[in-house]
């Protein structure tokens, strides 16, 4: 089985692992662009593992909803996923000790099926339970490098600016595919993230813009036809 990449807009992404495996990252499916939302919700009977780069709602999005639903294992460092069990009810009993960790940690999950390592964005993190409660502190923001038995290995930016030590991505783990931010405004814009991409030098790039920009989407041909041994679709 190849791995099966599914892009929902947003930074919101599903990958199916060789083994069949199913992760969630930053799973705001109810973005403005994703038409399809509501039909891939109630579709998404099982989820494995639900990864959530910072604690901003746009990326946070339908995890809890998801993992009450799915029973599906958060994901996190340690302050965020306290903030997302204490201030927006994901279940405590599905971010526990295993699937937490910080940044530099790296953990083996899924009978070793999956490799999730933390590493750093330069961002915010501030958890809200909706628009009129305050943020509460939800750690420092970062990104995740996803290792995938028999499959390849991802680097998903999270929302970042550039910074030099991105190149230390790639000394650690040969990155194939490269989820990176585009957006401008509240992140680096397009220049700032081909230099980014020239400090990991990936195999193939996806460029994330956010929900409330233009998007330049490739369609599943030409995403398939650029990641070959990736099956993709948007």
């Amino acid at each position: 089985m190849d791995t099966q990449l599914t892009w929902y807009g947003q930074s919101a992404f599903k990958i199916v692992t060789p083994g069949g495996r199913v992760l969630l990252v930053d799973p705001w499916l109810t973005n403005p662009v994703f038409e399809k939302a509501k039909d891939e919700l109630a579709a998404l009977k099982h989820v494995d593992l639900i990864l959530i780069t910072h604690g901003h709602s746009d990326h946070v999005g339908n995890a809890v909803e998801i993992g009450k639903r799915t029973r599906a294992k958060l994901v996190a460092t340690f302050d965020l996923a306290d903030a997302v069990v204490k201030h927006l009810g994901y279940p405590a009993e599905l971010a526990e000790a295993d699937t937490i960790g910080h940044f530099g940690g790296e953990l083996t999950l899924l009978d070793g099926d999956v490799k999730v390592l933390f590493v750093r964005a330069h961002h915010g993190s501030g958890v809200s339970a909706d628009d009129r409660s305050g943020a509460k502190h939800g750690g420092a923001p970062g990104g995740f490098v996803i290792t995938l038995r028999s499959g390849p290995t991802v680097y998903h930016t999270g929302d970042t600016d550039l910074f030099s030590d991105m190149s230390l991505v790639s000394r650690f783990h040969k990155i194939d595919v490269m989820l990176v931010c585009i957006g401008d405004h509240f992140t680096m814009g397009p220049a700032r993230a081909a230099e980014a991409v020239g400090l990991v030098n990936p195999g193939e790039v996806n460029e994330n813009r956010g929900a409330n920009y233009s998007f330049e989407i490739m369609n599943c041909h030409e995403m398939t036809h650029l990641v070959p041994t990736v099956h993709t679709t948007v």
